[in-house]
């Protein structure tokens, strides 16, 4: 039991030292340089997509939400189901979601600015964000 133990306590303190010493790359400004008008893309998509359905925002967050909810936040509920792999898309708690189709709209017109550069998963965190900044805005007013 006391080996076993030493073995637990060893792996926990490697482990413990390897995440202490690593280094975020997240940051706010990632997109500056390689693709700078990547929030103004999403947000003016996400304006549009909320003219035609007002919960919309609730929608995208709650995408962005199922996303990060298995695995980390990955893009990974944006993939279709393919040959003998049932996408997270499809998968029972995530069937209430909806507002994949505003998502491919803002990969579409970032396709067209940046191609190749903005992640599915950046694209859920970053529409994410800017909705609820315009609702703490709203509630502020």
């Amino acid at each position: 039991m006391s080996s076993s133990f030493s073995i637990v306590a060893a792996i926990i303190l490697v482990t413990i030292c390897v995440l202490g010493n690593s280094k975020a790359q997240l940051s706010s400004t990632f997109y500056t340089t390689i693709c700078p008008n990547v929030t103004s893309v999403v947000r003016g998509v996400v304006e549009q997509a909320q003219q035609n359905d007002i919960r919309i925002g609730a929608k995208l967050i709650q995408v962005h939400f199922h996303d990060c909810f298995v695995n980390g936040c990955d893009g990974s509920i944006m993939l279709d189901n393919a040959d003998g792999i049932e996408s997270e898309k499809d998968a029972v708690p995530n069937q209430s979601t909806d507002g994949y189709d505003v998502v491919d709209d803002i990969k579409t017109a970032l396709e067209n600015v940046c191609p190749g550069v903005v992640s599915c998963a950046d694209i859920l965190a970053i529409a994410s964000q800017i909705l609820v900044s315009a609702s703490l805005s709203v509630t502020d007013e």
